[in-house]
């Protein structure tokens, strides 16, 4: 950002952070709503060090140094915090989300633990076509008021997801040892309608068109047997 200021010439930045600056709060019950003007519990996270908790803080603190300095600079600042990423790729190497999505399928069981961690963090399994994140890029660049956006199309649990995968694809044995324990329906909803207020519309709306794409990809990296 202090190249942009020297430039002179940039007048937008947009910064990709992560719904983990969101959602990593000690929350009781259910029926949460988590929105733009939420954000993960720092002092929490240093206090009880619970998983990958330097993560969240991580990106908490580089957000609110970002808006600081956009602010002090007389930045336009679009924050996009994308949920869990699903679709297809072109990249040729497994990134983190894709054996995590996949795990119910892959019967990896270190993924299976990883994608329980989420809901655990979460309060949900929150989840996003990548071909959306990329249009939002574009559209936070060109069209959307300065601000912080989630980036969200659904919000399910890992109970719900191993269900329709089932049904989905009953050639992959799904292991539901590891989900067992975990609530059938989210315990919290991250919402993102701020961002289609702005004009959005996402492409890819339900489960289906999300692993559609997502399990031709893990096939394609040898996360999932033809």
């Amino acid at each position: 950002m202090r190249s942009c200021v020297k430039a002179g010439t940039v007048k937008r930045v947009v910064l990709t952070s992560s719904t983990a600056a969101i959602s990593s709060r000690p929350l009781e019950g259910d029926g949460h709503v988590l929105d733009e003007e939420s954000w993960s519990d720092v002092e929490y996270l240093r206090a009880n060090k619970i998983g990958t908790w330097a993560y969240p803080a991580s990106k908490v603190l580089a957000e609110k140094a970002a808006m600081a300095f956009a602010e002090e600079k007389g930045l336009s600042l679009v924050t996009l915090c994308p949920v869990v990423v699903g679709g297809r790729a072109p990249a040729t190497k497994v990134t983190t989300s894709v054996p995590e999505i996949l795990s119910l399928l892959s019967g990896d069981d270190d993924m299976v633990d990883r994608l329980e961690l989420i809901e655990q963090a979460s309060g949900s399994i929150p989840l996003v076509h990548i071909d959306d994140v990329c249009r939002a890029e574009i559209f936070a660049a060109e069209e959307a008021t300065s601000g912080r956006y989630i980036v969200c199309t659904l919000n399910t649990s890992g109970v719900a997801l191993a269900h329709f995968l089932a049904a989905k694809y009953p050639q992959y044995e799904i292991n539901t040892d590891h989900i067992g324990g975990l609530p059938e329906k989210p315990r919290v909803c991250i919402w993102s309608d701020k961002l289609v207020e702005e004009g959005f519309e996402y492409k890819y709306n339900n489960l289906d068109e999300i692993y559609d794409d997502a399990v031709v990809y893990g096939r394609a990296l040898g996360v999932l047997p033809y």
